[in-house]
């Protein structure tokens, strides 16, 4: 497999990634961690199953690079760039192992990933409902998406990252039921002047490390069943739950359901 298979925003990620400094610790992990795997291209499968551990053991090394920034008058406030690396370090190391597993050919041809919502062509009507002259949009991070042979959008999945049920968890299942009442022949769709017109009819994941063990909590549990299905970066007792999934079988997913 070569890089040309890869989206310019594809290529483009990976010639970034080296300058994003927080990113050095936890990329190096990924990489050891698949480098002791039996089979390379398992390994790049599996290590998503391993980000809770992974992003844990770099929290060292992350925290003296901030420290050494603070020093250098590079930051000012430690805590708030803090939270911005947690959110991104998530959000980068998947779209890095996700490109890795394309690279190793796990991934169809023809589908990829971005953060870039603006680089998809028609992604806005994907991702507008109309209520009334107001307009509703989801929570995402991150874009999964494949191509028809003539370049057009074929399908997409909206990926929500949270690294804990705390966060905006609930923002992207209350979206989704609202894409859900407004393809709807319904009584609330009329009386909310609900309309939603997309090109095509997107997935709604959810991801999540959880850090703070939460997705046994009963009313978190129900959060899930808004999703078209919930996936977990770390192992979890077996291979499918009622609710949520190992990180993993994002990959089988893809390859299922964007060439329906």
């Amino acid at each position: 497999m070569t890089q040309l298979m890869l989206s310019k925003d594809e290529s483009d990620f990976l010639k970034e990634l080296s300058n994003i400094y927080y990113m050095e610790p936890i990329k190096r992990r990924v990489d050891n961690w698949v480098e002791t795997a039996e089979n390379p291209q398992t390994g790049w499968l599996e290590v998503l199953n391993h980000l809770h551990t992974i992003l844990r053991d770099a929290q060292n090394d992350v925290e003296q690079l901030l420290d050494n920034r603070l020093l250098a008058g590079e930051i000012r406030d430690k805590s708030q760039a803090r939270k911005s690396v947690v959110g991104n370090a998530f959000s980068n190391i998947i779209i890095y192992v996700f490109i890795q597993n394309k690279l190793s050919g796990n991934i169809l041809e023809g589908i990829y990933i971005t953060a870039r919502k603006s680089t998809i062509k028609g992604f806005e009507r994907i991702a507008t409902i109309n209520v009334g002259e107001e307009t509703q949009k989801p929570d995402m991070d991150l874009i999964i998406y494949s191509l028809k042979e003539n370049s057009d959008l074929n399908n997409c999945i909206i990926l929500s990252l949270k690294t804990s049920l705390r966060e905006r968890a609930s923002q992207t299942y209350k979206w989704k039921l609202l894409m859900e009442i407004a393809m709807s022949d319904c009584e609330v769709r009329d009386k909310y002047e609900i309309s939603y017109d997309p090109p095509t009819v997107p997935l709604i994941c959810f991801v999540t490390v959880n850090f703070y063990n939460e997705i046994n909590n009963p009313q978190h549990r129900g959060m899930f069943k808004f999703f078209d299905r919930s996936f977990i970066g770390k192992p979890i007792d077996s291979q499918v739950t009622d609710f949520i999934y190992p990180l993993s079988n994002l990959i089988d997913f893809v390859n299922e359901r964007l060439f329906l």
